[in-house]
């Protein structure tokens, strides 16, 4: 095998780890900052810094002189959708590293078991249908719906006598996948007027966020990176193979199933906010791995950061840059297809040469 699974690698990658962590976290907070003053209007950093602060500590005395709009930009505008595409990268990035280390395969990412289908298809569903159950939350909540009864159906299908393999987990969701890709192809037939809302909607998009989000994919978010530490060590041993797993006392099959059910989920919530947005959860673990090491505890949060980083910068490039929005789920495909096309040919090669 031309990757490295399992335990926690040598003295360099635990001297990367802590170098690489304060690093990407600097990162984040400087481009959270800078790109919040990018947009139509030019808001410099340090009158971003300002009307941050002072909403954080109720001094009004720090936004003496600002044009009072700057306030209603950063805080209500541009900060809720920059928090929100940094989360849904972490979470995206923390479920290619569960998922990845689950399936021992660098190809598998959130959508592996078919849950970017499932939730497609819940959200396609309430807007053929004017769903308005939920107000505006309709669509993310049917795109959640869909994502987690997309998961049970596949832990179902790959489940036998309580054992399930890598092989029929990736099989069940290729199934379930390809019929849920059906009905939504059927669903944009009959749409007419809300076609177009339901191709938007799966090209990915953070456009209109609030804090209402954020505060919901902060929740999924740290929950799952909470577990994926927790049972990191777990994760490290049983990709030593079920036998050693079994004598070291790592019960595998239930840490499996919980670790898959937490990584869809986290998925299911990230996708219902955000639209279908590929690739994050393959390239970002497959990319710290080579630089930390394979132990998923350091891992796991690592990638969080990137993940987040990596969105983050994406996201503003099509808001802020462009000269036209481009919908963010396009702009990841573009960068991941061919990452992914160098994993899967790099694969081919090792499993010839070893």
């Amino acid at each position: 095998m031309s990757e490295h699974w399992g335990a926690p690698g040598n003295a360099r990658s635990s001297i990367r780890y802590p170098t690489l962590t304060v690093v990407l976290l600097a990162a984040v907070v400087t481009a959270v900052i800078v790109a919040t003053g990018m947009g139509y209007i030019r808001i410099t950093v340090a009158e971003v810094v300002r009307v941050i602060a002072a909403r954080l500590s109720g001094d009004t005395s720090l936004i003496t002189g600002l044009d009072p709009m700057f306030s209603y930009v950063v805080m209500d505008v541009r900060l809720p959708r920059i928090l929100t595409a940094l989360l849904v990268g972490s979470g995206l990035a923390v479920c290619g590293v569960v998922f990845q280390g689950i399936l021992l395969n660098p190809l598998a990412d959130p959508y592996t078991l078919g849950i970017s289908s499932g939730a497609a298809f819940g959200a396609s569903l309430a807007l053929i249908a004017n769903l308005t159950l939920f107000g505006i939350y309709s669509v993310p909540f049917s795109a959640f719906a869909g994502a987690l009864a997309t998961l049970f159906v596949v832990l179902y299908l790959s489940s036998f006598n309580g054992q399930m393999s890598a092989n029929t987990l990736i099989l069940s969701g290729v199934i379930v996948g390809a019929i849920l890709a059906a009905g939504i192809s059927f669903m944009k037939y009959m749409a007419d007027e809300q076609v177009g809302m339901i191709i938007y909607w799966l090209m990915g998009s953070f456009a209109s966020k609030t804090w209402t989000d954020v505060a919901v994919v902060l929740g999924a978010v740290l929950s799952g990176l909470g577990v994926a530490i927790y049972y990191g060590r777990d994760l490290n041993i049983m990709s030593l193979g079920g036998r050693a797993a079994d004598s070291l006392g790592v019960e595998t099959a239930r840490v499996r199933k919980i670790l898959l059910i937490t990584g869809s989920l986290v998925a299911a919530v990230c996708v219902s906010v955000s639209g279908i947005i590929g690739f994050i959860g393959l390239i970002v673990p497959h990319l710290i791995r080579f630089l930390i090491g394979p132990d998923n505890r350091n891992l796991a949060i690592v990638s969080a950061l990137a993940g987040g980083l990596l969105l983050l910068i994406a996201d503003t490039i099509t808001r802020a840059i462009l000269p036209t929005e481009v919908p963010i789920g396009v702009l990841t495909a573009l960068i991941g297809g061919p990452f992914f096309c160098y994993i899967f040919r790099r694969r081919q090669r090792g499993a010839i040469h070893g």
